[in-house]
């Protein structure tokens, strides 16, 4: 029994359709992910799913219960927006408590709920604070916490991150891993970031042009590519000729090689870029430029230059749905 179950979920506004036949389903502590570029219904999809839009037909079913129709607060579940959404004249404990508040919780479990929420994401002591007072990565913390406090059936993440410098991001990113593994909610999270979907997600839901295109585990989305759009939008592909072999392959699947090693190729070095732990070469075989990242420990005694020889080998090519053009 599947624990969210979208059913043929279809939305337009106007003449513009947003969702077109939706479906798909999450298991109960799942960590999913809607990926896809900007306009093609991710965010539309999950204010569906959080009762903040109507759907023009379709069913949403949570626990084997249509909720399609119910109020956002009957479905008991949380949304933390990119903005942080918190009230600027409110304590970080009263931001957190604002919504049980509402619920006419008694104020003792209100208060251990906080308390609990604030220990999760680490800002134990700062529920006196006001959003003020606090950096942008501790007021997301402070929108994580109001968002668990009451315990979601559904916890929803509109691009949480995508506010917060490189740093920031990369931390929170693995504490809110931590977090929703700690406590087993079930999570969809929205972005646009190749890197956070393929590193936070169980699944990740790929859609572009208001439709779902490929639905897979980060390593299936990522190895067997089912198109050309999702191959090329997560990552980076090679498409090149060896001796009339069409070939699709990843900068970091391809290897430098010598002429003793066997199936090598060669090309001309046009330029490189520096990467920190790696190289990216770019290489000219016959009018097709090839992109590879190289271990900067293995080109360290090489001195590059401009137009040299380097030789090649393919290590792995591309096994799913996309075509070479």
């Amino acid at each position: 029994m599947s624990y969210l179950k979208i059913n043929n979920i279809k939305k337009t506004f106007g003449k513009f359709i947003a969702l077109n036949n939706i479906n798909f389903e999450i298991e109960k502590g799942e960590f999913i992910c809607f990926l896809g570029p900007s306009g093609c219904g991710k965010t539309t999809l999950l204010r569906i799913i959080a009762g903040l839009e109507n759907v023009d037909s379709g069913a949403i079913f949570l626990k084997d219960e249509n909720i399609t129709k119910k109020h956002p607060s009957k479905r008991n579940m949380s949304i933390v927006f990119q903005s942080y959404a918190l009230f600027p004249n409110l304590t970080v404990g009263e931001n957190i408590a604002y919504g049980m508040k509402n619920k006419r919780i008694p104020r003792h479990i209100i208060q251990k709920k906080v308390d609990e929420s604030l220990e999760l994401v680490g800002l134990r002591g700062r529920e006196d604070k006001y959003p003020n007072e606090l950096s942008g990565g501790q007021q997301q913390r402070v929108a994580l916490a109001r968002a668990i406090a009451y315990s979601p059936d559904i916890l929803l993440l509109d691009e949480p991150l995508s506010a917060l410098d490189a740093k920031v991001r990369e931390k929170l990113r693995n504490d809110i891993k931590d977090l929703q593994k700690k406590l087993g909610i079930t999570t969809i999270m929205v972005t646009h970031d190749q890197e956070e979907a393929l590193s936070m997600s169980d699944r990740i839901i790929v859609m572009d042009n208001a439709k779902v295109v490929q639905i897979g585990t980060p390593q299936e989305i990522y190895e067997k590519p089912a198109n050309n759009f999702i191959g090329d939008f997560i990552g980076k592909v090679n498409k090149f000729e060896i001796n009339g072999n069409k070939i699709l392959a990843r900068p970091e699947d391809i290897s430098l090689a010598d002429e003793n090693c066997d199936n090598f190729f060669a090309g001309t070095l046009d330029s490189w870029e520096y990467m920190g732990s790696y190289y990216r070469l770019k290489v000219n075989k016959k009018g097709f430029q090839i992109e590879v990242d190289v271990c900067r420990n293995k080109i360290k005694d090489i001195s590059l230059k401009k137009d040299q020889h380097i030789f090649l080998k393919v290590e792995r090519t591309i096994d799913g749905g996309m075509e070479w053009n």
